[in-house]
């Protein structure tokens, strides 16, 4: 039987963020609490078994949607003008809804792909108070360089005709990719594919702040996954000069299945107990 979780909301900016909250650990009162963020066109509810496996691992769960997918609102159109400002703002409000049950426990932000760029972006410009470590799953720069093979040479046409069509309709229809999407969300992703940054943030440099970002961060990096590959998220991790990196593979033989971006969710008890190992070790801040 899945484990259940309720839906709650969170108000934010005239968008509504859909919030599901998954039950405490059995017998274990103050048990650490992960709060994650999805890939692009992700809707929350995918993240089902890896919350049973986190569950399962002695840790509470919160997994909340982005803007404009699953239960948040709104629904991508023309007159939506967000970017990763509004999605790294988001995480913010959604950590502030959660501080009632995050205080007096250790407490672990953890992004999958474009949710890993919210979360570690809304850390470093708005600082790292209500967390005690970030998680990043598949996550990295898409830059071009960092790909090997022919892909070297497709990503970047790829990318930047995602940009194009998305600025010439003035959304992106999810047409294969990503799901139905902001064109700032993916103006400020195809941005990063371009040229290996971040794109400034409401007018803030956020290359220098996520280098200044200090906090414990496990990167995970999965096996056989095309969108971020090993060297993308090696990519990123060297960004994080100030940061205490533990760097880690998810491999398929870890996993007892195969493995790709997205896939890993569903064979993800052995990298959920790599997460509550992390998490139960970190330091715990007042």
């Amino acid at each position: 039987m899945a484990l259940e979780y309720r839906q709650e909301f969170v108000d934010v900016d005239g968008a509504r963020l859909g919030v599901q909250i998954y039950p405490e650990p059995a017998g274990a009162e103050g048990a650490p609490m992960v709060v994650i963020c999805p890939a692009m066109g992700v809707r929350a509810r995918y993240y089902r078994p890896f919350a049973a496996a986190l569950h399962a691992a002695g840790l509470a769960v919160a997994v909340a949607d982005l803007r404009g997918t699953g239960e948040s609102t709104p629904l991508p159109t023309r007159a939506c003008r967000y970017g990763y400002a509004e999605l790294a703002s988001d995480v913010g409000a959604v950590l502030a809804a959660l501080k009632p049950r995050l205080d007096g426990r250790p407490r672990l932000l953890l992004g999958h792909s474009l949710g890993g760029h919210a979360t570690l972006l809304h850390l470093a410009l708005h600082g790292t108070d209500a967390v005690d470590g970030l998680a990043l799953v598949a996550v990295g720069l898409p830059c071009w360089r960092s790909y090997t093979g022919l892909r070297r040479y497709t990503v970047l046409p790829y990318t930047q005709s995602i940009n194009a069509v998305a600025g010439l309709l003035g959304v992106w229809p999810g047409w294969g990719f990503g799901g139905r999407q902001a064109r700032g969300v993916i103006r400020d992703w195809a941005y990063t594919a371009r040229t290996g940054l971040f794109p400034p943030v409401d007018g803030v440099d956020a290359e220098a702040a996520v280098s200044a970002l200090r906090l414990p961060v496990l990167a995970v990096s999965i096996d056989d996954d095309p969108y971020t590959p090993h060297r993308t998220v090696d990519h990123l991790c060297g960004k994080l000069t100030s940061a205490a990196v533990t760097r880690q593979r998810y491999t398929a033989a870890q996993a007892g299945a195969p493995v790709d971006h997205f896939t890993w969710v569903r064979a993800a008890e052995p990298l959920a107990a790599q997460v509550a190992a992390f998490t139960t070790g970190l330091p715990v801040r007042p």
